[in-house]
């Protein structure tokens, strides 16, 4: 029994080493070497959301999925890619929400619209509350 509890302890004490069936994307960590191509690619990162963290920029994530994305633009800029073409193939694969940058699509004219909506009907609202205050 005490061998047990013994080999149970040593298991819960023993570092536990998370390993990932891949190695980590060469560029996620590692600039490249022409300067105006990083300042392209540290540009575009910036534009481009974390899909793990969803509040950060993949330029500022430390999340794996940002470091494999990190490495994706500085490779695909390092090719020759213009950095709109990256964000359009980004935005093809993971959808509008992966880019900061808003988008005016058709679909989202009602979201823009609402809060100008929203402030005539308080103006009116306000308006209309005025004139039938009484006057003293």
């Amino acid at each position: 029994m005490r061998a047990l509890i013994s080999l149970l302890l040593l298991m819960l004490a023993a570092p536990v080493h998370a390993q990932t069936a891949l190695p980590p994307a060469p560029f996620a960590d590692r600039q490249l070497d022409d300067a105006a191509l990083e300042r392209k690619a540290k540009a575009l990162m910036e534009t481009i959301r974390c899909l793990t963290c969803q509040s950060q920029s993949i330029a500022d994530s430390n999340a794996s999925m940002a470091g494999d994305m990190r490495s994706e633009i500085r490779e695909r800029i390092r090719a020759g890619e213009e950095p709109e073409h990256i964000r359009r193939w980004l935005i093809e694969r993971y959808g509008d929400w992966v880019s900061y940058e808003p988008t005016a699509a058709p679909i989202l004219w009602p979201l823009w619209a609402a809060p100008i909506v929203l402030l005539a009907l308080g103006l009116l609202l306000m308006r209309g509350r005025i004139k039938r205050r009484p006057r003293a």
